[in-house]
């Protein structure tokens, strides 16, 4: 019998934390903001993965979790440039003000 966490609490607080994340996402105005909030969502998404992988005794949820890693470090990369090259245009990186990007 294993005494670890049971799968129902991981999962659990993979939900809270993907609701906050999508919280922060749709009530915030800074982007950094926004931007960690995307990142809680994906890394409350690992999670589940790793949970549901231990609980079914296979590794392919935490296979997924490398390559989401790499997604997400990719996104940082990318998406900390972009904000950074907003910020020294318009000085600011508040949402409101980012509409450069539109066509």
């Amino acid at each position: 019998m294993e005494t670890g966490i049971p799968l129902n609490w991981v999962i659990a607080l993979s939900g809270i934390l993907f609701s906050l994340g999508i919280l922060g996402v749709l009530t915030k105005r800074n982007i950094i903001v926004i931007f960690m909030s995307v990142e809680l969502m994906l890394n409350a998404a690992n999670l589940a993965l790793v949970a549901f992988s231990r609980a079914h005794d296979n590794l392919d949820g935490q296979i997924f979790v490398f390559f989401t890693m790499t997604l997400a470090a990719a996104e940082v990369a990318v998406g900390l440039a972009i904000i950074v090259a907003l910020f020294r245009l318009k000085g600011s990186i508040d949402v409101d003000r980012a509409n450069l990007l539109k066509g």
